[in-house]
């Protein structure tokens, strides 16, 4: 079995107060994918930039305080890459890849856009580049025999059952029409799959976000948008997933919670 977690940590110093360590001591996972870390190596603990028994990889933004994807491997990766070919979204802490045996393990944090803005407009050409990317990597890996899994914070919920208030946000970034029309094309188009909704076909969420505004958690109002993306052949070998929702609120260190998947690749 292959066990691989996702998670958004928001801001990876401050996680690492208020429980990501015992959390990452506990956690059966092979492979932890992380987003937001917001921080560079130097800046982090040496517990947390190179925790016992683990291979990290680190990828901070080159603008300060922002973004930053790290991946954590108990094996040690055959190879690494930062950033995905892009001259304008490489130095920006937004994508990470290790290779393991027969798959690419990858760490993506989607920019979240702002209707009406650049940081709109950024996203929409981040998406472009992205696709692109996800096409030749898995046609590389279809050549090499290998399979995909890119994981992360996607920014975009896919449908009604992916956000509680759907109604309320058909004009915002993260459930524009254009945004899930992507996301759509990432399935159909780049031949990819959604492995938690593979997995769980019915029924809305799970959900995966939760503002820290009002009582959202605790009303479980959140968002779906911390996703495993992967290849066809390796999504039929999804054994099982869990969302780690914390049980109440001052147990949460951050306002996304883990999102773990068992591949059984035997």
């Amino acid at each position: 079995m292959l066990t691989v977690t996702t998670v958004n940590v928001n801001g990876l110093r401050a996680a690492a107060k208020k429980g990501f360590l015992p959390w990452l001591e506990a956690t059966t996972a092979d492979v932890v994918c992380l987003q937001e870390v917001r921080a560079e190596a130097g800046q982090l603990p040496e517990e947390v930039r190179a925790p016992e028994g683990w291979h990290v990889l680190h990828a901070p933004a080159a603008a300060k305080g922002r973004a930053g994807v790290s991946l954590y491997s108990r094996r040690e990766p055959s190879a690494s890459r930062i950033g995905f070919g892009s001259e304008e979204f490489d130095g920006s802490g937004r994508y990470a890849e290790i290779e393991l045996p027969g798959v690419t393990v990858a760490s993506l944090y989607l920019p979240s856009g702002e209707v009406g803005t650049e940081r709109q407009e950024e996203k929409e050409r981040f998406m472009e580049a992205f696709l692109e990317h996800m096409v030749k990597l898995r046609e590389k890996a279809a050549a090499d025999g290998r399979e995909v899994l890119i994981c992360g914070d996607w920014n975009i919920a896919h449908t009604e059952r992916d956000l509680r208030n759907w109604r309320a946000n058909q004009k915002n970034a993260g459930f524009l029409p254009e945004e899930r029309a992507w996301l759509s094309r990432v399935y159909d188009e780049a031949g990819y799959t959604d492995v938690v909704r593979h997995l769980t076909p019915e029924g809305e969420g799970p959900y995966t976000w939760w503002s820290y505004r009002g009582r959202a958690f605790d009303n479980d109002s959140g968002w779906r948008i911390d996703l495993h993306v992967a290849t066809r052949g390796l999504a039929a070998r999804a054994a099982h997933t869990r969302v780690e929702r914390a049980d109440t609120h001052p147990e949460r260190w951050s306002d996304h919670a883990p999102v773990t998947v068992a591949y059984d690749l035997g």
